[in-house]
């Protein structure tokens, strides 16, 4: 897995994720446009574009550093109930902050995910049994507790609707105007670079790192925080979307290690590219419908998921 394959790979996917949609596109028209064709380019196509690249750099670079905090392969947003905390955070602020900007609501999901996180990690130190599969397992309790929790105050205050937008991850509503948010993403992504060789030495466990001299729990929260705020910024822009913090991770890792330095750049690459290819095959499936990009790495992260569970498994016995 190189860059001079990853890279090609994500220029041909996002010319044709600029030309794939209902109304017709081809590349012929590039030269010629309609005032409407260069609206529907610039308006939906190129954000809706963005936000999926940012998300998927994102969220699978969020996976990366709770995998080397944790020192578990198989946690990450979805199974330690970081997104499911970041839901119920917006739940609160839909309730308590009606006319909250979509900063103050990310501020409010970023608490709530933030908190989330801090209370699994909690919940893994005080785990007697350490098995990796175990682990991911009471990570998923957790969070389908706060997911039950979410879903019954929606019910009882009847915002049940307005959280289904939430539930599963779909860009096709990503406009000009509604996805400036993920920029927030970039600056921590670049963080996480800077911070990468601290992650891995504190991914050794905390008497290690003091031994080097390594503040150990400015850096895991550090690392906590980045996690809590792209996870809030992407649920809050495009809604849920599974798995990918998780597989992405696990497989530039089979080919690059697990230091941080060098896999990080891999791994961000491989979740645009990812994403990316996911958004497309769902606009595509059932076209001129299209759908969500949530169902589509939901249904492959879960293959993926239990395919890595078994070769885990496989390799230990």
């Amino acid at each position: 897995m190189k860059y001079k394959v990853l890279v090609p790979v994500l220029i041909i996917l996002s010319i044709l994720s600029i030309f794939i949609g209902v109304v017709p596109l081809s590349f012929t028209d590039i030269f010629n446009l309609t005032s409407q064709q260069q609206q529907i380019i610039l308006v939906s196509r190129i954000p809706r574009l963005i936000s999926i690249i940012l998300a998927g750099v994102g969220l699978s670079v969020s996976g990366l550093i709770m995998q080397q905090l944790s020192r578990n392969k198989f946690v990450s947003p979805t199974t330690a109930g970081t997104m499911d905390s970041a839901r119920l955070g917006i739940l609160v602020a839909m309730m308590f902050f009606h006319q909250a900007t979509p900063l103050e609501r990310m501020i409010v999901a970023f608490i709530f995910s933030i908190t989330g996180t801090l209370i699994f990690m909690k919940i893994l130190d005080k785990v007697k049994f350490k098995d990796p599969i175990f682990i991911p397992l009471v990570g998923l309790m957790f969070g389908n507790i706060v997911g039950s929790i979410t879903t019954f105050i929606a019910y009882q205050n009847d915002l049940i609707q307005n959280m289904s937008s939430w539930l599963q991850g779909n860009f096709a509503l990503i406009l000009e105007g509604r996805y400036e948010l993920l920029y927030i993403s970039l600056p921590l992504v670049i963080i996480s670079y800077l911070f990468a060789h601290r992650f891995t030495i504190a991914g050794m466990g905390e008497d290690f790192s003091k031994n080097l001299g390594l503040n150990y729990k400015v850096v895991v929260n550090t690392g906590l925080i980045i996690v809590a705020l792209i996870t809030s910024v992407v649920i809050l822009t495009a809604g849920t979307i599974p798995f990918l913090g998780l597989i992405i991770p696990n497989i530039v890792s089979m080919y690059r290690g697990d230091h941080l330095r060098n896999s990080l750049p891999l791994t961000a690459l491989l979740g645009a590219v990812f994403l990316l290819a996911s958004d497309i095959i769902g606009r595509l499936i059932i076209f001129p419908y299209e759908i969500a990009i949530g169902v589509i790495v939901g249904v492959v992260g879960s293959f993926i998921f239990l395919y890595l569970v078994m070769r885990r498994s496989a390799y230990e016995s």
